[in-house]
């Protein structure tokens, strides 16, 4: 069974805010070839997430996961997102449906927000 993974961020109106969410795809991408990624958005930016996991569909992939690259589980995580995942349900119910935490939320991520934190400190002259 082919495997998908969208990337869910907020929006914003600079399509170059999305750069570091492109940035990840593109490292998902080239670490794990057997999976099929793409970028979605809440609003403000295409595509939205019906339409990137409709494509995954049409793809093939029989399992989605969902990962929410938010730094906290806010309105949009906690309401809005699982709306939306209800309605990926019942759109394509041949399909398994994963959301996941908030990725902020990640142990691996707090470490190296902690890290470059330190690193912003560490090269502060003296």
């Amino acid at each position: 069974m082919k495997t998908g993974l969208i990337l869910f961020a907020h929006g914003a109106r600079d399509p170059r805010w999305a750069a570091p969410f492109e940035a990840v795809a593109a490292r998902v991408r080239a670490t794990q070839p057997g999976i099929d990624v793409r970028l979605a958005y809440l609003e403000l930016m295409t595509p939205d997430l019906p339409t990137a996991a409709a494509e995954l569909v049409a793809a093939g992939c029989g399992a989605v996961t969902v990962l929410p690259m938010f730094l906290g589980a806010g309105g949009h995580v906690r309401r809005d997102l699982p709306e939306i995942m209800d309605r990926l349900r019942a759109a394509h119910p041949g399909v398994a449906w994963q959301q996941q935490p908030p990725v902020g939320e990640l142990p691996s991520v707090i470490d190296a927000l902690a890290a470059a934190a330190g690193a912003a400190v560490a090269s502060l002259p003296a």
